[in-house]
């Protein structure tokens, strides 16, 4: 149940022909690790150019967090993205929530993120393609919870990585 799909070193490494070769027309987004730093409001270098390509090659996107609004929505509007908080990952819910609002099956979405406990087990609960990527940088002590994740998830990591 821990293991991804697929593993990419980095959200923008996915592309739309890797994910179009695959059956895949939307991706959920994970928000802190995946598209930003913790509770950073800006997206990480090269994550507005990446999701223009994925738009213009066709790709439905949405986030799904389980931040509050008051964390998604700001990260999410000036993006032209709709988003799905308070999520409950890894409980399906969320990801359920947001293939209805995509107008997608099961088999035509995957979900990005960076902690397997919630984006990875969320997706293989939901039974959609999980892809996982490595974060964008390691929480600060003042995350202590992830941070202890962190270890937890560490035997389960993936080996390989897609290349670019």
């Amino acid at each position: 149940m821990t293991e991804a799909d697929f593993a990419f070193r980095k959200t923008v490494d996915i592309t739309p022909d890797f994910l179009k070769s695959h059956g895949i027309k939307g991706l959920i987004l994970d928000v802190d690790n995946t598209l930003t730093t913790h509770d950073n409001p800006v997206p990480a270098e090269g994550i507005k150019e990446w999701l223009e390509n994925m738009r213009s090659s066709g790709i439905k996107l949405i986030i799904v967090s389980n931040n509050h609004p008051e964390r998604v929505k700001p990260f999410a509007d000036p993006l032209g993205l709709d988003f799905v908080s308070d999520s409950g990952k890894p409980l399906r819910k969320g990801y359920t929530a947001a293939m209805k609002k995509m107008g997608l099956t099961q088999k035509e979405t995957a979900a990005v993120g960076d902690q397997l406990f919630t984006d990875i087990w969320g997706a293989n609960f939901a039974h959609i393609t999980s892809i996982y990527v490595k974060p964008i940088e390691l929480e600060g002590r003042h995350k202590r919870f992830i941070r202890f994740k962190r270890v937890l998830e560490k035997p389960f990591l993936p080996h390989e990585y897609i290349k670019p």
